[in-house]
């Protein structure tokens, strides 16, 4: 490998001759060699830096001319759009473990920046600190990042994600209208309840999660940019956070707003911790929506039986036949470890030491894990999974008859105790709660008939 020599206030490094990095860079390559390869800093992270520092450029060539100059300007623009484009994620090798304030990867984005536009410009033009770092702090700059990337993947990822199985589930609800199926709790049989209704509920869960993700995204948009290293704005000039948020905005089109306090905004990340409460709230729902399929469509011959989904590999290498409901389990899967990240966020932000919290790398990489997985989960499972749901009709009609919950509808005619009597009976003897009702002269046959119609129960 060809090596170039390149310098920082340390002395010189050796770095690969075919990488844009720097000496800041390679020195935290070489002393964090924890998770490479497998939990380097999130693309989303990087794709952050890449537009943050294209607005800092813009901002401080229009406040500082003379030091940040047009021509600076117009090739730091190119190399950021490379880096926004993911054409540079060769030139970020940085893991998650290093200093808690993300200082090396924001030194990483300043080192690439600066080296890929001098290439672009054939000449030493634009220095990382002086020049990419203009007006900046890593404090006020990685948590910048972090708000871009949680607002950009909620909005484009996750929630495009959840109205998908919204959709799907209005599909399921309109196309079986009409079937009454036993209800339950606590595992037990209760009372009847349609399908399309069991499905309402899915559906209107994941509403209401919707509802509670976007609840969080204008904390989120605030930003951190502009209070530099303590939220004095030391080194920043008069306006540009202000400034800076709004091209932020214009080149994401998402709307975002200086944070009204920086000395908040570098040491808390209460809205990250807020946001990601949101998306375990989603996790938790798809949990429970999981867990009632797969056990609806247990069997097929000893479970509920009552739904079919999709068949869609083998389920077992020595049982010939079997198939799993392995879309369900995927999710339960996803949703343990989006419950896992919501832990190690909420220890993270709480660790905020007088003006910076130093556990922002780990808190940005749980997060966005987190959204990217539950994103992904659930499009997966609505592709393979929930379009594809047929009720059992028989098996639903059969539980329904054979469910001695359907006694409660003689409460208000035979009274409460009455009613009790006839299920034990029914349950120890075998028998219907017709037969029972009557042979314990409850209810003659023809009263029983009258009143006894659990399709109208729902």
């Amino acid at each position: 490998m060809e090596y170039r020599i390149e310098h920082d206030t340390m002395g010189e490094v050796r770095v690969p001759a075919d990488k844009y990095w720097g000496a800041q860079t390679e020195r935290s390559r070489g002393n964090f060699r924890i998770g490479v390869g497998l939990e380097t800093m999130p693309a989303e992270i990087i794709k952050a830096f890449g537009i943050l520092k294209k607005a800092a450029a813009r901002v401080n060539h229009a406040l500082k001319p003379d030091r940040l100059t047009h021509e600076k300007l117009s090739f730091i623009e190119k190399a950021c759009d490379e880096v926004n484009s993911g054409e540079l994620a060769s030139h970020f090798p940085l893991v998650v473990w290093q200093t808690g304030s993300g200082t090396q990867s924001n030194m990483n984005a300043n080192e690439v920046i600066a080296n890929r536009a001098n290439e672009l410009a054939a000449k030493k033009l634009c220095h990382p600190n002086d020049d990419i770092n203009m007006s900046q702090s890593s404090n006020d700059t990685f948590p910048t990042a972090m708000h871009i990337s949680a607002v950009m993947t909620l909005t484009e990822k996750l929630i495009p994600a959840v109205e998908t199985l919204i959709a799907t589930f209005k599909t399921l609800e309109e196309n079986f209208a009409g079937i009454v199926k036993s209800g339950r709790t606590h595992l037990q049989d209760a009372v009847p309840i349609s399908f399309s209704q069991e499905i309402s509920g899915w559906r209107s869960s994941l509403e209401r999660d919707e509802e509670l993700i976007k609840l969080t995204l204008n904390p989120l948009r605030e930003l951190a940019l502009g209070g530099t290293a303590v939220g004095t704005g030391l080194n920043a000039p008069a306006g540009f956070a202000e400034k800076v948020a709004d091209e932020i905005s214009r080149l994401t089109g998402e709307k975002f707003v200086t944070a009204p306090n920086k000395f908040h905004a570098l040491t808390s990340m209460d809205e990250l911790v807020f946001a990601h409460g949101a998306v375990k709230s989603l996790a938790a729902d798809m949990m429970k929506i999981a867990n009632d399929i797969r056990l609806l469509a247990s069997g097929p011959r000893c479970g509920l039986g009552e739904i079919f989904i999709p068949e869609n590999e083998p389920g077992s290498s020595i049982m010939p036949g079997k198939v799993n409901p392995t879309q369900c389990e995927q999710v339960t899967m996803v949703a343990v470890q989006v419950m896992g990240n919501d832990s190690a966020i909420g220890f993270a932000a709480s660790q905020g030491n007088f003006q910076l919290n130093v556990f922002m790398p780990v808190i940005a990489y749980n997060f966005l894990q987190s959204v990217r997985l539950l994103s992904e989960s659930i499009i997966s499972f609505n592709d393979n999974c929930a379009r594809g749901i047929t009720p059992n009709r028989e098996k639903m009609h059969d539980n329904l008859y054979n469910s001695l919950m359907l006694a409660t509808v003689l409460n208000p005619y035979i009274g409460y105790e009455n009613a009790a009597k006839t299920v034990k009976f029914a349950h120890a003897n075998n028998t219907s709660l017709k037969e029972a009702c009557v042979k314990l002269g409850f209810l003659t046959a023809e009263k029983f008939d009258e009143v006894f119609h659990p399709e109208n129960m729902a």
